[in-house]
C-alpha cells in the first residue's frame, strides 16, 4: 500500500461506519446484562480455581473443571448444534507453565502434566454470551519466591487499565505498562532478574465472535498514536518474563480458528475434513476451539481432518508460545468497556 497516496475521504468515512457497526451498544441494557453475567461466571469459576487447585492436580483436570464450571453456570452444556455459539467458552482454557508464556492447553491423547509446587501457572479463559467475550486472566504460584513477578505483572496491567480511556493514545497505555513492569525485579534461587515485558505479545480490542480485533496494545513503548474510542471493548493484559521477554512458537497445538476468508462450505477429498468443517461451523463459528471440545461432541478420528483444513488454509492452528528454558512468566488481564460516561472494568473482582 502506498501510504503517501491522497486520502479518499469517502473510503475513510465508510471505514469509520464499518468500525461503528462492528461495536456493541455499550448502553444497551440487554447487552450489559449479558456481559455482566459472563463476567460474574468468570469470577465464580476463577474463585473455584483459586480455592481448589493445588500441586498434584493434572492440567486436564483443571481445564475440564474450568470449562464444565462455565457451562454449568451458563446452563448450557453446548452439546446441541449451535448451542456453544449462544453461550459458553470464548476460547480454549490456557494453562501455561513457567517459560510457556501463553497458548498452552492440554490435549487428549498426550501425556498429561501434573502441576508442581514450583510451577508458575497462567490461567486464561473466556466466557461469552451471544458472541461477546469476557477475556480475563490471572497467575497462580504456590512458592512465594515468585510473588514479586506476579506483583509486577498485576501492577502493570492495572497501570494499563488506569491509563486507558476514550481518546487516549495507545502508545501512552503501552508506555505506562512498560514503566511499571520494569520497576520490578525478582530473586529466584539467589539470582536477581529484571521483570521484562514480553515484546511480541499485545493486549487487544474484542469484536463480536472474535477475541482479537484490529487494535493492539503492546507492552513496550512505540510511536503509534492510534486512539481508543468510545464504544470499544478492550482486553487490557500484560505478560512479564524473567527470560528474554520474547516468545517463539513451540511444537504442539493450543487450538484452531476459522480463517476470516473461510468458505461457507467445503468439498475436500478427505471426507473427515468435510465432517469436521461442518461441526466447526455449527458449533464454534469464528470462536477458537480445542481438540477436547470435539471429543465432547463425540467427533472421532478428527486429527487428519483438522490437519487437512489447516493445510488448505481454512483453519488456522495456534501453537504454544514460549520464552527461553528456565525462565518464568506471569499474566494478568481484564476486559474493559469504554462507555459514554465512564470506563467499566467488567471482569474486576475482589481477587484482582
Amino acid at each position: 500500500m502506498n501510504y503517501n497516496a491522497p486520502v479518499d475521504t469517502t473510503v475513510r468515512a465508510k471505514a469509520a461506519e464499518l468500525r461503528l457497526d462492528d461495536r456493541p451498544n455499550l448502553e444497551d441494557s440487554e447487552f450489559l446484562n449479558d456481559y455482566r453475567k459472563s463476567a460474574e461466571v468468570h469470577r465464580q469459576v476463577r474463585r473455584w480455581v483459586q480455592e481448589t487447585v493445588k500441586p498434584g492436580h493434572t492440567l486436564t483436570e483443571i481445564a475440564v473443571g474450568i470449562e464444565d464450571g462455565v457451562r454449568a453456570l451458563l446452563g448450557n452444556q453446548g452439546l446441541e448444534p449451535g448451542a456453544s455459539l449462544r453461550s459458553g467458552l470464548g476460547f480454549p482454557t490456557g494453562l501455561s507453565l513457567n517459560n510457556c508464556v501463553a497458548h498452552y492447553t492440554p490435549n487428549p491423547g498426550r501425556k498429561d502434566t501434573v502441576l508442581q509446587y514450583d510451577d508458575v501457572m497462567k490461567v486464561d479463559f473466556g466466557v461469552q454470551i451471544n458472541g461477546w467475550i469476557v477475556d480475563s486472566a490471572f497467575t497462580m504460584a504456590f512458592n512465594p519466591t515468585y510473588d514479586n513477578l506476579l506483583a509486577a505483572v498485576k501492577d502493570a496491567t492495572n497501570s494499563g487499565i488506569q491509563t486507558a480511556g476514550i481518546d487516549v493514545r495507545i502508545c501512552d497505555v503501552s508506555a505506562a505498562i512498560q514503566e511499571t513492569m520494569e520497576s520490578y525485579e525478582v530473586e529466584i534461587r539467589g539470582k536477581v532478574y529484571p521483570v521484562k515485558p514480553v515484546r511480541n505479545l499485545c493486549g487487544h480490542d474484542i469484536k463480536h465472535y472474535h477475541i482479537h480485533g484490529q487494535k493492539t496494545i503492546p507492552f513496550v513503548k512505540h510511536s503509534d498514536e492510534t486512539k481508543m474510542e468510545e464504544g470499544e471493548v478492550f482486553a487490557i493484559e500484560t505478560f512479564g518474563s524473567t527470560g528474554r521477554g520474547y516468545t517463539r512458537e513451540e511444537d504442539g497445538i493450543y487450538g484452531y480458528g476459522l480463517n476470516d476468508d473461510a468458505p461457507s462450505r467445503v468439498n475436500l477429498p478427505l471426507n473427515s475434513a468435510n465432517k469436521v468443517f461442518k461441526t466447526v461451523k455449527e458449533n464454534f463459528g469464528t470462536l477458537v476451539f480445542a481438540r477436547r471440545y470435539l471429543d465432547r461432541l463425540g467427533v472421532d478420528r478428527y486429527v487428519a481432518g483438522l490437519n487437512c483444513l489447516v493445510a488448505n488454509g481454512i483453519l488456522e492452528a495456534y501453537a504454544p508460545l514460549v520464552d527461553i528454558a528456565g525462565s518464568y512468566s506471569a499474566q494478568f488481564e481484564h476486559t474493559i468497556l469504554l462507555r459514554e460516561s465512564f470506563k467499566e472494568v467488567i471482569s474486576r473482582g475482589d481477587d484482582y
